[in-house]
């Protein structure tokens, strides 16, 4: 991004709200009930850092046909996910997994659906070199780069060094720390007492309840508890989800518990993308999911009625950050959708 966009995206929201602040205050300035944005102290942020991360995220040439970048799989206008079952990766190969928004991304503690990876800066090397992804290699990666001079200026300028894994890793993790999500309808709610239907007042009531326990996994201000459960999705599963990792086979089908900030934007559900509609998953789960030996002791027949599957519903839509997905900065070329 050109410094001029920024210069004007700053001076407009200097006008509106009539406080002075400087650049990077409106990315990171975090929503209300969030903690600060957790850049670790070998990473901190800069705005030069942030501007070359987002070029590289929204860069085909992370890929080895140069078909896809990062944006590919996560959109903006869908809280950073996508709206496939699984996607697609360089010569159209499908993947093995939805990808998952990686809104609030910053504050995951371990990353991948099995939580393997230790930090975000080391999950950026996953999908280049994936073969259902981007099939590549970073080294292949940094050496396009050192081909474009804006790439070599830039790399000198921010890390004074030659573009390399760390450049790549750093930059990219450096935009996507800043996409934090958390000025939904809920948020107006919880802030002010205004804000929520009716129903979906009834609904947040019913999620917090005992008698459902969704807070149980989905809680705090980012709805997840970042542990691993197994839903009751199938009695047999191909993806033995957190067993890869760990050999244990308590872990057999086990996935991250995800974020629902959002969730409204980000079907289709569940780690391979099977379920299509928010209501059909929590139909599923009304159910008690299928049986299986290693399925959480949480997941148990709701017996909810008609009305209050709807009345959940409308709460989890509640939690869509219109603010968030039409934020220009987070767009390639700066575009807004309506």
């Amino acid at each position: 991004m050109k410094l001029g966009v920024f210069t004007l995206l700053l001076v407009c929201a200097v006008a509106c709200s009539k406080v002075e602040t400087p650049w990077p205050s409106p990315i990171l300035q975090p929503p209300w009930g969030f903690p600060q944005i957790p850049f670790p102290e070998d990473n901190a942020f800069t705005q030069e850092k942030w501007e070359l991360g987002k070029r590289l995220f929204y860069d085909p040439i992370l890929s080895e046909d140069f078909s896809i970048s990062c944006g590919s799989c996560h959109h903006a206008e869908l809280g950073f996910s996508d709206d496939k079952a699984v996607s697609l990766g360089v010569g159209g190969i499908e993947g093995r997994r939805n990808s998952p928004s990686i809104a609030n991304v910053a504050y995951h503690p371990y990353f991948t659906r099995e939580g393997g990876i230790p930090t975000l800066e080391m999950q950026i090397l996953i999908p280049i070199q994936e073969h259902d992804e981007f099939n590549f290699n970073i080294v292949k990666v940094a050496e396009r780069m050192s081909e474009d001079p804006s790439y070599v200026e830039a790399a000198q300028e921010i890390f004074g060094r030659e573009p390399d894994a760390y450049v790549i890793t750093r930059a990219i993790a450096t935009f996507e720390r800043t996409l934090v999500s958390g000025n939904s309808a809920y948020d107006l709610y919880l802030q002010s007492g205004f804000g929520l239907s009716e129903d979906a007042i009834r609904g947040k009531d019913l999620f917090e309840a005992d008698r459902t326990n969704c807070s149980g996994c989905h809680s705090g201000f980012n709805f997840t508890n970042y542990t691993f459960e197994n839903n009751g999705l199938y009695e047999s599963y191909e993806d033995v989800g957190r067993f890869r990792l760990t050999i244990d086979t308590n872990d057999i089908a086990r996935f991250k518990v995800p974020s629902l900030r959002n969730v409204e934007l980000t079907g289709p559900y569940m780690h391979d993308g099977s379920i299509s509609t928010l209501r059909e998953v929590l139909d599923h789960y009304n159910q008690g999911g299928e049986s299986h030996p290693h399925k959480s002791g949480l997941i148990k027949p709701l017996n909810l009625s008609n009305q209050e599957i709807e009345d959940l519903e409308s709460f989890l839509r509640s939690l869509t950050d219109k603010k968030f997905t039409n934020n220009p900065l987070f767009y390639e070329n700066d575009n807004q959708t309506d």
